[in-house]
């Protein structure tokens, strides 16, 4: 299988079964390709805090969800090692965030990624650096990698 169609079914199985991203905070996965992810999300009236912007922990989540899809896309488990986001202007109620991610080195069985999480202007809202560290197995089984 090619890398690229390899990535985008990884992404779709993963995206399947987060119920968190989809059904929770229904984000959409844009695409999933090796080492670089886009997703996006609506920002609604339940995801506003007391200053009536986006909280900035879903924000955080869309930008971890990124990450996820990103650093899973050669089909080797991986998880988070840690993570840090700069805010850098609010989002507000109807705004549509889109994240992309993207994969800055890859060594051994870590990883850095960047993520820039922008409003439908275009505007930086976040940005987002994650780094991963691969674990046993894999999100597809081996023979579905053919």
């Amino acid at each position: 299988m090619r890398h690229d169609d390899l990535a985008a079914k990884v992404g779709a199985t993963m995206f399947a079964a987060d119920r968190a991203s989809k059904d929770l905070l229904q984000m959409q996965l844009v695409q999933c390709q090796p080492g670089r992810a886009v997703m996006r999300m609506a920002v609604r009236e339940d995801m506003l805090n007391g200053h009536r912007i986006c909280h900035g922990g879903l924000i955080f989540t869309l930008a971890d969800s990124t990450f996820a899809f990103a650093c899973n896309s050669r089909n080797l488990a991986t998880v988070a090692a840690g993570a840090s986001i700069e805010f850098l202007r609010p989002a507000a109620l109807g705004d549509v965030l889109t994240c992309e991610g993207v994969e800055q080195v890859l060594q051994g069985r870590h990883g850095i990624y960047d993520m820039t999480v922008t409003n439908q202007r275009g505007e930086t809202v976040a940005l987002f650096r994650g780094k991963s560290a691969q674990i046993k197995g894999a999100v597809l089984p081996e023979e579905d990698e053919k």
